[in-house]
């Protein structure tokens, strides 16, 4: 396979890792960076510093690449999408509309899904339309 093949392993790859920058930093659970890190800020660490950083750094390499890739309306769009989505859910009565665990959990794996579509969209671009980024050109 040629490194600029995409496929499902290379999307499950991209969604993984949002997962874990996610639920890593907050989830419902309380294993999460908040609950290990911020709700004692006078307990201040290295390792609590440096793990912040690390989560930083992800996110800021995950919106950012989303936003370059996406555009405001394609995360617009995607937020639409999966806000309608997540209403019919409710709607449906799969989840209930006052357990708070359970929407946070959904919002949590929604927010995965945009970050992984938006980090993996000029790959499926390319390969829907067949035309490259700028930034796929070598010189």
């Amino acid at each position: 396979m040629q490194a600029n093949q995409f496929s499902w392993l290379n999307f499950g790859i991209r969604f993984l890792i949002a997962f874990l920058l996610v639920f890593i930093t907050y989830n419902p659970a309380e294993l999460s960076f908040y609950h290990w890190a911020l709700t004692s800020l006078n307990d201040i660490s290295p390792v609590k510093v440096f793990a912040g950083l690390a989560l930083l750094i992800g996110w800021v390499i995950y919106i950012r690449a989303s936003l370059r890739s996406l555009g405001l309306i394609g995360i617009s769009l995607a937020l639409a999408f999966f806000a309608t989505l997540f209403w019919m859910i409710i709607d449906w009565g799969i989840v209930a509309a006052d357990s708070v665990k359970a929407i946070t959990y959904i919002v949590e794996f929604i927010l995965c899904l945009i970050m992984a579509v938006g980090i993996s969209w000029s790959h499926v671009r390319r390969r829907i339309s067949g035309q490259l980024d700028t930034d796929d050109i070598e010189s």
